[in-house]
């Protein structure tokens, strides 16, 4: 309940500084390598993040106790406090005190190049998640806050904030069932005991290979797959595999149906329909959309049918375009399959708009990048990054680099963690974790934030920098827009600090950064070839955005397609059919493209687990991040005006304000499901006037 999103948790006590002599220039941080950090893992040093406690393993179990025993100080504390603002107060510090372990435990079990440190952190999350667990059945507790929320007169006398998130802490509680009776309260309990096991077991489960006899497959393509003896691994989709058989057999043999996760995945979706149930939803996507942008499966179902409608003659005019292009390479076979269009769209890009990486990547080295994103926020926010030399013992591999985020009168607001580069055992995803979560502390100083940036970049050599191609600059500005949420969101507590917001606004930020890092005026203010310094040319940023609607009704019908299907999973049960006659009927409604028998793509479906009920998410952030890009940004990418009213609506409140209060704030309007619909849709539209100009 207190601790259930993966997001802060560290030390406290950070003043906020306005000079440094130790800062330098961002850029520079990223292009010369590391001298003189070699970590040595035997020497004395301090602690991960600068937490004392953390210089060796055996550090997790000092700090987990530490902050048990503080939990039940501040469980005493908030029980015998009468009802008010302070009660508030009380459970973000709990709240805080969990989760500066949980948090930082988190992220270390997965991203720590020594096992012992990660084997300490697993151990601090099972023991961290078993307090929380108490404390979900802590009726005493609970009813501390009840007497706030049940007095009229004093939830009115709440500044919304306070209000809000008191409503988020009873919210949390009442999902574990705490205001049920005893025996429903043990079953809500074991339910979500059951949902936590299967929902790691059916993850695990999504990224397992699958194998098939040697001799069932064509002689000609068994190179192109793993081969183990007798058998043949099948890992991936290979949806690049330029030949098409190699394709579809990929398709079919990595999606063909396990008993064992089939099962699973049923088990979850009745577990979790049968918890939303006990604790008084109708559905599980009612209680998984309550505080939400679209607020109801209603809506979400409304704002999909109406973006499938729109995109419908385009994405069928799509997929006659891959159509063509397969004809023209294989007229043997000229039949539009579902593991089709990833590979032949990137033909008719590459034929059209001559976007090979490796002509942009030279123009695209890390600390250009780096410095762009500096110059950014410092002409649209007031906002600068410095690189900062961490002391030994505070990062976990010697090519993480420390960044300090700096206003230019607010002084210091928090620190960004660069882990960037490609290690052995290192997680494959790019991503953004809450190390520490901003507070106002009761001595009226600001806990600051502390943020982690994982990415898979190339490392430098002695004679090259880390070049990008346009894809990874593109991701870069992603997480950074993740990562300036989190720095500048200045709320008075922590559980709704940064990116703890509801997950359709949550990817807002992220998402309106891509736009700006697919435009000429931002693009060019940094984008230099590494050896002439030559700017990058404006024809070139044309080619690569326009090329990036080509087939792009088609990608979002796709999207449609997985949050319809997640929606359908997550509504009324018992479902009308098996998970794979559901998934058949809604591509045949939402995606157009022919389901292929014993195949069971739900089963691949990692983000279920995460992303349960909501994976519209992404589709309806984007909507909201293009129109705040239309009517505040495209115009000026560089307005200090439009930026400052952006931080003020937006970013400062973290998950502290209704959702869409904050795109109202920021777009002078209420949008509708048209709006959202429309906006995404004319997102599609090629750019003739560019295209013109850059043509001639």
């Amino acid at each position: 309940m207190l601790c259930a999103r993966r997001l802060g948790g560290l030390r406290a006590g950070l003043r906020v500084r306005r000079v440094s002599t130790g800062w330098s220039p961002v850029g520079a941080a990223f292009t010369v390598q590391p001298q003189g950090r070699r970590l040595d893992w035997f020497g004395e040093r301090g602690g991960l993040f600068g937490v004392p406690e953390l210089s060796a393993p055996e550090g997790f179990r000092v700090a987990q106790e530490k902050a048990l025993r503080r939990t039940e100080q501040l469980v005493q504390r908030v029980c015998a406090t009468p009802p008010g603002p302070q009660t508030v107060l009380i459970f973000d510090e709990l709240s805080d005190s969990l989760c500066r372990v949980a948090d930082l435990a988190d992220f270390v079990k997965i991203a720590h190049p020594e096992a012992a440190f990660r084997e300490a952190a697993e151990e601090a999350c099972r023991s961290i998640g078993t307090m929380v667990e108490k404390l979900n059945t802590n009726v005493e507790l609970y009813q501390s806050l009840q007497r706030l929320l049940a007095d009229k007169k004093l939830v009115d006398s709440l500044d919304p904030e306070t209000r809000r998130v008191a409503e988020l802490f009873m919210f949390d509680f009442e999902i574990s069932g705490i205001h049920l009776d005893r025996e429903k309260r043990k079953r809500a309990v074991d339910l979500n005991v059951k949902i936590l096991d299967l929902s790691s077991a059916f993850l695990m489960g999504t990224h397992l290979p699958n194998t098939i006899e040697k001799r069932l497959l064509p002689e000609g393509i068994r190179h192109h797959f793993e081969l183990a003896g007798d058998h043949v691994v099948v890992d991936s989709l290979r949806a690049e595999a330029p030949d098409d058989l190699v394709r579809e057999a990929a398709y079919k043999i990595f999606l063909y149906p396990n008993a064992g996760q089939l099962k699973r995945l049923e088990e979850l979706l009745s577990s979790r329909d049968l918890l939303a149930k006990l604790v008084g939803y109708p559905t599980y996507s009612h209680r998984a959309l309550q505080g939400t942008i679209a607020q109801s499966p209603e809506t979400v179902m409304e704002f999909l049918e109406k973006l499938s409608d729109k995109l419908s003659e385009r994405t069928m005019k799509d997929f006659e375009m891959i159509r063509g292009m397969k004809m023209k390479l294989n007229p043997q076979n000229s039949e539009l399959m579902p593991w089709d269009p990833p590979y032949y769209s990137g033909l008719i890009r590459a034929e059209r708009f001559n976007i090979e990486p490796g002509l942009y990547c030279p123009f695209f080295s890390l600390g250009a990048c780096m410095e762009g994103l500096s110059l950014l926020f410092n002409r649209l926010l007031g906002v600068s990054l410095y690189g900062e030399q961490p002391v030994k013992g505070e990062v976990w591999s010697e090519d993480v680099r420390k960044l300090a985020v700096v206003h230019e009168s607010e002084g210091l607001l928090g620190y960004i963690y660069c882990d960037f580069f490609q290690r052995a055992d290192k997680p494959h995803q790019d991503c953004h974790f809450t190390i520490r979560g901003g507070r106002l502390k009761e001595d009226g100083d600001y806990q600051l934030p502390v943020v982690v940036l994982m990415l898979n970049l190339p490392h430098s050599s002695r004679n090259l920098p880390t070049l990008l191609t346009p894809g990874m600059m593109e991701n870069l500005f992603h997480e950074m827009g993740h990562a300036m949420h989190s720095m500048l969101g200045r709320t008075r507590y922590q559980h709704v600090t940064g990116t703890r917001c509801p997950t359709d606004f949550a990817e807002v930020p992220s998402i309106l950064m891509e736009y700006f890092a697919n435009d000429y005026r931002v693009v060019h203010q940094f984008a230099r070839h590494y050896q002439t310094g030559q700017s990058l040319p404006r024809n070139m940023v044309s080619r690569l955005c326009e090329s990036k609607k080509v087939c792009a009704a088609a990608d979002m019908q796709l999207q449609v397609f997985y949050a319809a299907l997640d929606q359908i999973y997550h509504g009324k049960h018992p479902l009308r059919s098996s998970t794979t006659d559901i998934l058949r009927d809604t591509q045949e409604r939402f995606y157009g493209l022919p389901y292929v028998p014993n195949t069971a793509w739900q089963l691949r479906f990692s983000h279920l687990v995460g992303y349960g009920a909501k994976y519209y998410s992404y589709l309806m952030s984007r909507a909201v991040a293009s129109m705040v890009w239309r009517e505040c940004f495209r115009q000026d990418p560089f307005n200090r005006a439009a930026g400052e009213r952006y931080r003020r609506e937006m970013l400062a409140h973290g998950g502290g304000r209704e959702p869409m209060l904050m795109v109202q704030g920021m777009l002078q309007k209420r949008p509708s499901i048209d709006d959202f619909v429309n906006t995404l849709v004319s997102d599609l539209d090629l750019d003739f006037e560019t295209f013109l100009m850059d043509s001639t």
